[in-house]
């Protein structure tokens, strides 16, 4: 049985039509990549001088300034608890630590351009002046296995989340070792600091 031209230009025609959906598939995933990266490393001409931090980058990583510029004692608690958190399979990534007034102040106006005002930025998002990451005293752990250790021991360590809405950023408070971490704000504008 032979198979008739209108059937090889339907299949032909079926090929392209699959290979078109994805190839505009694999560019949804690729344009997401990008944009989900871009904030970390290389906007506006900031790059880790200032503060950004490549994927893959640990606690551990002493040359990434975002990891080195870290207050020393908020550094030590997470190595810490890095180190314990790796018996059990868990590694502290950094999405963010220290970062320069410049830096800062860029994913502030990124955040105004993305939330559609200053209020709205402020719940995600510090001036520069009010910063802890400016200060070192701030980190931004990657994953979810890692927040979760963290949630649970945390406090061992004197590492605390501060918000509500961000489960990733950890802070030192010395005395969760003896009485718990304190209670965490909603978000950052119902945080003392970040007032004025």
């Amino acid at each position: 049985m032979t198979v008739s031209q209108p059937t090889r230009r339907a299949r032909s025609t079926l090929r392209a039509a699959f290979l078109l959906a994805n190839v505009a598939i694999v560019s949804v995933f690729v344009h997401q990549s990008l944009a989900t990266s871009l904030p970390t490393v290389g906007r506006g001409g900031l790059g880790e001088a200032d503060g950004a931090v490549p994927d893959g980058v640990t606690v551990f990583d002493d040359k990434v300034p975002g990891v080195a510029n870290l207050d020393p004692e908020l550094l030590g608690a997470l190595r810490r608890a890095a180190s314990a958190a790796a018996q059990d399979g868990v590694v502290f990534y950094v999405n963010s630590g220290w970062r320069s007034p410049a830096y800062q102040d860029k994913l502030l106006q990124d955040a105004i351009d993305r939330y559609g005002s200053k209020e709205e930025a402020a719940r995600w998002v510090a001036t520069p002046q009010n910063s802890p990451h400016v200060k070192g005293q701030a980190i931004d752990i990657g994953r979810s296995d890692a927040t979760a250790w963290l949630a649970e021991h945390g406090a061992v360590y004197g590492l605390c989340q501060i918000y509500d809405n961000e489960p990733w950023h950890y802070e030192l408070r010395p005395e969760a070792m003896q009485h718990g971490c304190p209670p965490r704000y909603a978000d950052p504008t119902h945080d003392p600091r970040m007032q004025g």
